[in-house]
């Protein structure tokens, strides 16, 4: 059974229970009621009312966040010629084809996004079983798959999140850290659950949004009300 120390049972108990928390008051309380000494990342969880087993109904997408993560995202491209200069111009953490392909398959993974160019996908396939399950592996619906690297890197580094449904049908989208401005972190959540509604597959029936949390990384979750987030 897992444990919480004294400052997360602390604040913990402050939750109210009785009733649920518009996103601005949510906000406003895990700012108020910090749980570590580090800059905390803020994040949504969604418990979504579609079928995750049917593939019409999955949900995957991405936002751009007007304030950005709070993050230094590190971009990795799949490229050569000029699509590969582009990404380095533009702040690629890494670039490079078949050097990297082999790099990751010896294990290395430590970047946050990867692009790559639509012919360069054959061969990044190849590390689909790596990449994929940290949901890292370049898609055209996100735009990670284009020739246009360097705006794909720009908008990463600029704090365009992708989401994207679980298998049991959850969905965690991080929307800023506790330092930012309350207006920036609202700003950023209003953009979050846009996308969220935005995303509805054409096949979804009945309610959509079944449940939503906000929580700080360290910080107790706090239950919003449907009414906040629905389309």
């Amino acid at each position: 059974m897992a444990t919480h120390g004294k400052k997360y049972s602390a604040v913990a108990e402050k939750v109210t229970k009785e009733s649920d928390y518009s996103v601005e008051s949510a906000v406003a309380f895990l700012q108020e009621n910090p749980t570590a000494k580090f800059d905390e990342t803020f994040e949504f969880a969604f418990r979504m009312g579609v079928d995750p087993t049917k593939s019409d109904q999955a949900i995957r997408s991405t936002v751009a966040l007007p304030h950005g993560t709070g993050k230094d995202v590190r971009v990795i491209v799949f490229a050569t010629g000029d699509a590969a200069e582009a990404a380095r111009s533009a702040g690629a953490a890494e670039v490079g084809f078949e050097d990297l392909i082999k790099k990751i398959q010896d294990g290395w993974t430590d970047f946050d996004a990867a692009v790559a160019t639509p012919d360069a996908m054959k061969e990044v396939r190849k590390v689909a079983r790596v990449l994929g399950p940290r949901g890292l592996m370049p898609n055209p619906k996100t735009g990670t798959v284009t020739d246009d690297t360097a705006s794909a890197v720009n908008q990463l580094k600029a704090g365009r999140v992708e989401f994207r449904m679980d298998r049991n049908g959850n969905i965690a989208v991080p929307f800023g850290k506790r330092s930012f401005e309350k207006t920036a972190l609202l700003e950023n959540a209003k953009a979050v659950v846009d996308a969220i509604n935005g995303a509805k597959p054409a096949t979804a029936k009945g309610t959509y949004i079944k449940r939503c949390t906000i929580s700080s990384t360290m910080g107790p979750g706090l239950r919003v009300a449907l009414k906040e987030i629905s389309a």
